[in-house]
């Protein structure tokens, strides 16, 4: 039987990142998970890319016997299998993250399910994002990419620049939340995108801007407004096509 594919989806969203988005990160109120996470839709078509590995990005010493070029560190890498890089964020259909630097929306089942995925992980942040969420989280590694040499925080790993947070970062799972410049930064080097778009009008005055199109959508699911979710959102798993 011929099986339909998804065609690779392009996503055009305006500029800028809210720190405030990241609040989202923050420990809140806990709702039942088989509750709150009722989807309305699922489609998942096949992938022309295994999301679950990935090429290592960490600098061999001596020539490797077969390497790619990384796009954050530009530098040739030996191979191997690793945790995929990913990419999180939640956004309104129309770019908006934040509002007077708060979050524009309140979505528990969100909340949860960040904390599900990271769990256990590593997040790579910048320093201002940071600063707005103010302490390492529970049950994750905080790397903080910055340039300033004399910055540290207790409970925290600094590096000087995107490639330098996927070094240390070793085989972790590994998850970029942010800010702007990170993203724009190491979007290139992610295998993964995982998207909540809120299906709503949503005013702010804050946005950001992504190309997605050299990846491909392997699992949407929306989930309707309830107590804790005042507007309806659609869960998108993006997942880099194979490179040429």
């Amino acid at each position: 039987m011929a099986t339909t594919r998804t065609q690779p989806s392009k996503l055009q969203l305006p500029s800028r990142t809210s720190l405030a988005t990241y609040r989202t990160l923050l420990p809140r109120h806990t709702p039942n998970i088989a509750q709150t996470e009722l989807p309305l839709t699922s489609h998942r078509p096949v992938p022309s890319h295994d999301c679950n590995l990935r090429g290592t990005t960490t600098k061999m010493n001596g020539p490797p016997e077969e390497t790619t070029q990384d796009p954050a560190t530009g530098n040739g890498q030996q191979e191997t299998n690793r945790p995929p890089l990913t990419a999180l964020l939640a956004i309104s259909e129309d770019g908006i993250i934040g509002n007077q630097g708060d979050l524009p929306w309140r979505l528990s089942s969100d909340l949860q399910r960040f904390k599900r995925i990271t769990m256990g992980g590593v997040l790579i942040m910048g320093r201002k994002t940071y600063d707005s969420i103010g302490r390492p989280l529970p049950g994750r590694t905080t790397i903080v990419v910055t340039r300033d040499p004399e910055w540290t925080r207790e409970g925290v790993l600094v590096a000087s620049s995107p490639s330098d947070a996927i070094r240390i970062a070793g085989n972790q799972k590994t998850f970029v939340v942010g800010g702007a410049e990170i993203y724009r930064q190491m979007l290139p080097s992610c295998d993964q995108v995982l998207l909540t778009r809120v299906l709503a009008p949503v005013t702010g005055d804050t946005r950001i801007d992504l190309n997605l199109s050299d990846f491909e959508i392997t699992d949407r699911t929306k989930h309707p407004p309830s107590e804790r979710d005042e507007y309806a959102t659609e869960y998108i798993e993006y997942c880099r096509k194979k490179r040429s």
